[in-house]
């Protein structure tokens, strides 16, 4: 699926980024020598085999990890060159996540769990909650907003869980296997609400998946295959080959 106006301004740039563990004293290299470039509004598949380095990757755009060689630019800013504490301000500014389970505080109420990243972020009163309550109507749940999460079903936390990464109004979206814990039909309906509120918003996202049913709401498919990150120009299923 293309996007309906032009990419062309770069928010994430890879340049020779590899990243390894050690386990019991022996390097295991996960991400070999990856050059990308992702545009601003651009919506990327990444798919690849289970520990192929997907969730690595995700995790070092997003500052989480730091690669052992290579720089990773996010909005014209080295993530490299970054200190610990720089890294956690650009994440809690930059960055919206959507995980497979959900995430969300149990301690909280649907709005109390939105309202989370804006009050991260200094946002708080009637202009945060407002906002919170406009991104609840438009995942279809701002009737359940003092609900605790254990009381809704999954997808109805997973739509929560859109909400409160996009609350904040964050630059990139990152989701790991966003309807990977939903029943056909509910992944369909929560894929359809994320791939639309990304879009209109003007996000990139970042989208870690196994489905090529997932992978087909994307401008690009990259494939994660022996370390290496390949642009892949096939069907999305042949990605997974």
């Amino acid at each position: 699926m293309s996007s309906d106006h032009p990419l062309s301004v770069p928010l994430i740039t890879l340049r020779g980024v590899s990243k390894g563990y050690y386990e019991a004293g022996t390097l295991h290299p996960v991400l070999h020598c990856v050059d990308a470039t992702v545009a601003t509004g651009e919506t990327i598949a990444l798919m690849g085999k289970s520990g192929s380095g997907k969730s690595t990757l995700l995790n070092l755009v997003s500052g989480i990890d730091t690669p052992d060689a290579g720089d990773i630019v996010v909005a014209g800013r080295s993530l490299v060159q970054m200190n610990e504490r720089q890294r956690t301000l650009f994440r809690r500014r930059m960055v919206g996540f959507v995980f497979q389970f959900f995430n969300l505080v149990p301690t909280l109420t649907v709005l109390e769990n939105v309202l989370l990243p804006l009050e991260l972020n200094g946002i708080t009163g009637a202009p945060a909650r407002d906002s919170a309550l406009d991104l609840l109507e438009q995942v279809g749940l701002a009737t359940r907003h003092t609900a605790y999460p254990d009381r809704l079903s999954g997808g109805e936390q997973q739509r929560i869980a859109i909400a409160r990464a996009l609350a904040h109004s964050p630059a990139l979206i990152l989701a790991d296997e966003p309807t990977g814990n939903l029943d056909s039909d509910t992944s369909a309906h929560v894929l359809a609400l994320l791939d639309r509120l990304v879009r209109q918003t003007g996000k990139t996202m970042l989208l870690v998946t196994h489905s090529p049913d997932v992978a087909a709401i994307a401008d690009r498919v990259l494939s994660l295959r022996e370390g290496r990150l390949v642009e892949d120009t096939r069907t999305a299923s042949a990605a997974l080959r």
